[in-house]
């Protein structure tokens, strides 16, 4: 099996296009369709669908695909340590961080951490509300990640690092009756316009679950994926939001906006580290794994993150 031809088709799903795969790996566009081809007859399988807006992977080739990334990362991998030999670790180690998590918190510490102890390590931060990291960690695209969620789940494996419990993030003015903790019922706020995640997040479907199980409707005024926005946006009294302290935290402006504790019930989602189940790890992904769990476990046992305990 010829890698490049490999290498080739993962263009070409990844642009979903031929003519763009082959001017972007600078071949003519009849030979990169005949190594297409080449690899339809090898494997007996057809592996696209042609169409006038571009090509699509089958069930065969969406299958290739997956490993085909293992086998480009892997060879990448092999050709890193061969030339650079015994010594300090060194490579990329790419990390996703879910950005309604504890993980987005834990970024920066993270890369001044790789930087001062792993200096021959790349650190690839990914912070989006697209992907979907677990289909990007099983494929090999990224290293690890970073989120909501414990599995079990086939092709990666989790390992639960914290439970995030969620507050209420509103506008100063608001007023809310609440107890003598200061914290806030959920049926409290069924009438304030909420801003929240789409409903495919982890986080909305804490929250959605938690308004069922106490039989409310939540009024949800918008669905917001921009941090800054939401900050904004909440400081101009459009709505309020129900977020883990990590992330509440560094939005709130004193003054502008307050935390709210929510309780009857409270909101909690475990954040998990997400690795490859199949692709093996190298020693630099397993030395930033292993500063990564650090880190969450601190941030579990300090008293700086209201809300955030060691997961059981």
């Amino acid at each position: 099996m010829d890698i490049r031809r490999l290498q080739a088709f993962v263009k070409i799903i990844d642009l979903g296009s031929i003519s763009r795969a082959a001017d972007l790996l600078n071949i003519a566009q009849p030979a990169l369709s005949q190594q297409l081809a080449t690899l339809e007859s090898t494997f007996k399988k057809k592996l696209v669908i042609r169409s006038k807006s571009g090509v699509t992977p089958t069930a065969a080739g969406s299958d290739l695909y997956r490993h085909a990334q293992t086998l480009i990362k892997q060879l990448d991998r092999a050709m890193t340590e061969i030339n650079l030999g015994s010594g300090p670790l060194v490579g990329k180690v790419s990390v996703g961080l879910s950005p309604y998590s504890a993980g987005s918190t834990l970024s920066v510490e993270l890369l001044r951490l790789v930087r001062e102890q792993l200096p021959g390590i790349t650190l690839h931060l990914t912070e989006s509300f697209d992907d979907i990291y677990s289909e990007l960690v099983m494929t090999g695209r990224l290293d690890m990640a970073v989120i909501h969620g414990a599995g079990p789940m086939k092709g990666v494996v989790f390992t639960p690092l914290m439970k995030e419990e969620f507050f209420l993030l509103a506008p100063e003015s608001l007023e809310l009756p609440c107890s003598d903790t200061g914290s806030v019922q959920l049926q409290d706020i069924v009438d304030i316009p909420l801003l929240v995640p789409p409903s495919h997040n982890f986080v909305r479907k804490s929250i959605d679950m938690a308004f069922v199980r106490k039989q409310l409707k939540p009024r949800i005024a918008a669905e917001i994926e921009a941090v800054l926005t939401l900050k904004d946006a909440i400081v101009d009294g459009l709505g309020s939001t129900i977020l883990p302290w990590s992330v509440a935290s560094r939005i709130v402006v004193p003054g502008k906006s307050k935390i709210w504790p929510l309780h009857n019930p409270t909101i909690h989602e475990v954040v998990s580290l997400c690795v490859p189940e199949m692709i093996p790890e190298t020693e630099a992904s397993l030395a930033v794994r292993d500063l990564l769990i650090g880190l969450a476990k601190a941030m579990a046992s300090s008293r700086n993150w209201p809300g955030t305990q060691p997961s059981l």
